[in-house]
């Protein structure tokens, strides 16, 4: 479920906006003023933010700005009365995604909210998972289960081999030339040491084994 924030002083605003994406599947949060949104995006990160300019105290571009550094990738709709050019231009310039103005046509407002939603999930990095496992590529880290892992560049690459290739026996000689780049002539035991540190951070735990062995042959990433 996605998490939206709205932030508006109009209490009315922020019902029908409430009720409106708690229908289509949204987990809404609101707030009425810029302080209290900020605070709840740190307590509780939003996928998407539908915010006012023109609110008491912190206005919704110092808003802007402040969600910006957070998080330069939140996807942020600013939803306004402000209907000038110039205000339009100002806030896109500022970092907003979309510019909506009101009053508004709800059907109109969440066609916008999927569509932005839709372009940032096409620029955000993969997250390779399989079975408890992940692996962020953009911050390139890993987790088991709620445990996070850390990696050297090393595991890093050599990890993603497996994630991209789940349940599909991978030869010691791909693994060589993939991540450290060069042929593979069974003289080396590098692969199998770093097998085996990523073996010793995935299982840390307890966890079951994901990376096996098959002799003679390489190595598979699976379920026991």
């Amino acid at each position: 479920m996605q998490r939206a924030l709205v932030i508006d002083d109009d209490p009315a605003v922020t019902s029908v906006l409430k009720r409106g994406l708690s229908y289509e599947g949204f987990a809404v949060d609101t707030a009425s003023s810029g302080a209290e949104g900020l605070a709840i995006a740190r307590d509780r990160p939003p996928d998407l933010v539908i915010l006012d300019i023109m609110m008491p105290g912190l206005d919704g571009l110092e808003v802007l700005q402040r969600l910006r550094a957070a998080d330069p990738r939140l996807p942020v709709l600013l939803l306004t009365a402000k209907d000038a050019p110039a205000d339009q231009v100002r806030g896109l310039e500022q970092g907003a995604d979309d510019y909506v103005v009101k009053p508004f046509t709800f059907a109109v407002l969440l066609a916008r909210v999927r569509a932005l939603l839709r372009r940032h999930e096409a620029e955000q990095p993969p997250v390779l998972r399989f079975a408890d496992l992940s692996l962020d590529t953009g911050t390139r880290r890993a987790r088991r289960g709620a445990r996070d892992i850390g990696l050297t560049t090393t595991e890093y690459d050599l990890l993603r081999q497996f994630l991209e290739h789940p349940r599909r026996v991978l030869p010691k000689d791909m693994l060589m030339d993939r991540v450290w780049g060069y042929d593979f002539d069974g003289s080396t035991n590098v692969l199998e040491v770093y097998v085996k540190q990523l073996r010793q951070k995935l299982e840390a735990e307890g966890e079951p084994r994901l990376i096996h062995t098959l002799r003679g042959t390489g190595y598979v990433l699976r379920e026991e």
